[in-house]
C-alpha cells in the first residue's frame, strides 16, 4: 500500500452551467474525496464563466481543486467520469452544455499524449477558466511545457469571467 509520502500533486478543473449550478460543483467536490486516495489541498473562488468554443450557451460556474492522490492518472480519470456520470453528464455536442464537467488539468508534473487522458491537459493554458481560479489557490503554479500560470493568465484576458464570491464551496470532510 503506497503511503502519503509517495503522493502526487494534481490539478483539476470543474465546471457546470446546466441546472442548479452550485449544487454540481459541491456535489462533484464531495464526490472526489469521499473515496480514498485523493486529498484536498486547495479549493478555489467560483468564478462565472461565458463558454468557450461550442454551440450557444449559458454561462459557467468554474472552480479549480488541488489535491494530492495516491490514485494513478487513469484511476484518477475513471473517478472523474464516474462523478460526472453520477450528475447525468452528455456528451452528445463537443464543448456543448453539460452538468458537471472534470478534468485532470496537471498531474505530477507528467507529460503524456495518451489521447484518452492528455498531460498536462491540452488547452489549459488557453483557459481563463482555469487559469484564473488556479492562480488563486497557487499563485506560483507552473504548466509543465507551457510556463507559468500567472504569465499564462495575460493571454486569455479578453475572457469573460467574474469571481462570485457570494457563492461559495464547502470543504468535504
Amino acid at each position: 500500500m503506497k503511503s502519503w509520502d509517495d503522493a502526487r500533486r494534481v490539478v483539476l478543473s470543474l465546471g457546470s452551467n446546466l441546472g442548479e449550478r452550485l449544487d454540481n460543483l459541491q456535489g462533484a467536490v464531495d464526490s472526489l474525496f469521499d473515496a480514498s486516495g485523493l486529498r484536498l489541498v486547495a479549493l478555489s473562488p467560483v468564478y462565472e464563466t461565458a463558454p468557450v468554443g461550442g454551440p450557444e450557451q449559458d454561462a459557467y460556474l468554474n472552480v479549480v481543486v488541488v489535491a494530492d492522490t495516491l490514485l494513478t492518472p487513469v484511476t484518477l480519470l475513471e473517478r472523474a467520469q464516474s462523478v460526472e456520470e453520477a450528475f447525468q453528464r452528455v456528451r452528445d455536442v463537443r464543448w456543448g452544455p453539460r452538468t458537471l464537467d472534470v478534468d485532470i488539468i496537471s498531474y505530477g508534473g507528467e507529460t503524456s499524449a495518451d489521447p484518452d487522458l492528455t498531460l498536462p491537459h491540452p488547452r489549459a493554458h488557453e483557459r481563463a477558466f482555469v487559469l484564473r481560479p488556479w492562480a488563486d489557490v497557487d499563485p506560483d503554479a507552473e504548466i509543465e511545457g507551457r510556463g507559468s500560470v500567472s504569465e499564462l493568465l495575460g493571454a486569455v484576458r479578453d475572457q469573460e469571467l467574474q469571481r462570485r464570491d457570494d457563492l461559495v464551496l464547502q470543504v468535504p470532510h
